[in-house]
Formats: C-alpha cells, sequence, structure tokens
C-alpha cells in the first residue's frame, strides 16, 4: 500500500491543488494532506485557520468522491535541518513526497525521502489568489465552489 505526502499552505485551497490530488490518488493508494503553518491564522499572509483549512480540503476532497486521505496540521519548526523529521513524526509513514516547491524538494531528497515533483500552474496560487481578494478582483474561478463560501464566510476581506 503506497502513501504519498502532499504539503502545502493551502491559503486558499485552489482548483490546480485538485488536480494534484486527483493525480496523487490514482498513482498511490492514499494520500496524507498535510497543512503547513498550521499554528498560524488571521494575518495577511497566513488569513485561514487550520480548521477552515483543513475544512477547505475535507469537503472539497469528499466533494470529488475522494475518500483515501488523512489531514495532518504541520506546525512551522523555523529549523529546515529538523524540519522533514518534523514532519516525519506529524504524518506517522509516507512512502514518497509531491510538491512544487524545488526546496521542500530538497530537504525531503537529503533524507532519502523519494519525491515527486509537481508542475505548477501559472495563475494558480495562494499567493495570486489573496492578491486578487484584496485587490477586489474576481477570483472565485480559480477555487472549487466549497472554498469559496469558507474564503467568502471567514471574513479575510475584512481584514484587509
Amino acid at each position: 500500500m503506497t502513501t504519498a505526502l502532499f504539503i502545502g499552505r493551502f491559503l486558499p485551497l485552489h482548483s490546480a491543488h485538485l488536480e494534484d490530488i486527483k493525480a496523487i490518488i490514482k498513482e498511490c493508494d492514499r494520500v496524507i494532506i498535510a497543512i503547513g503553518s498550521a499554528q498560524k491564522s488571521r494575518t495577511e499572509k497566513n488569513p485561514f485557520t487550520i480548521d477552515e483549512r483543513k475544512e477547505m480540503v475535507r469537503l472539497v476532497l469528499e466533494n470529488n468522491n475522494i475518500s483515501r486521505f488523512e489531514i495532518v496540521a504541520v506546525p512551522d519548526i523555523e529549523n529546515d535541518a529538523l524540519w522533514v523529521d518534523h514532519v516525519k513524526k506529524l504524518c506517522k509513514h509516507f512512502d514518497v513526497a509531491y510538491t512544487g516547491n524545488d526546496y521542500v524538494a530538497s530537504l525531503f531528497e537529503g533524507k532519502n525521502i523519494p519525491v515527486e515533483r509537481i508542475s505548477l500552474i501559472p495563475g494558480y496560487s495562494g499567493t495570486a489568489i489573496r492578491e486578487k481578494l484584496k485587490q477586489g478582483e474576481p477570483w472565485e474561478h480559480l477555487v472549487p465552489k466549497p472554498v469559496a463560501k469558507i474564503v467568502e464566510s471567514s471574513g479575510f476581506q475584512s481584514q484587509l
């Protein structure tokens, strides 16, 4: 049984994340969705709480008939040398890490953990979506519908 790790901050979870997870679940028996920066919320860079992010992931995956997943909150430890061990401790057993971040990939590879690199899709990033929210530009088309509802109810725009 192959278990994948897919780590990200999911601020917010967007449609490219969903496509990545669909591809991962075709290759692996199950996927651990590790939500990084779990302790941070209600800041410009980290506007959503861990509970909001968990709910985004859960609703979107369930709405897409994906059931072989686990969600794990991963707080930052601000120490790259210890970070992979920290993730392994929280996420227990996984066979391969999936990421679109070259630096994250290098950290896992440095611990001899197999890595599958995900190609990023231009325009689909949490940073770009948060910027669109700040500027009052259309953003809803970049996220699954349940995520849009959570973002709208989070009060993110009132924080700006």
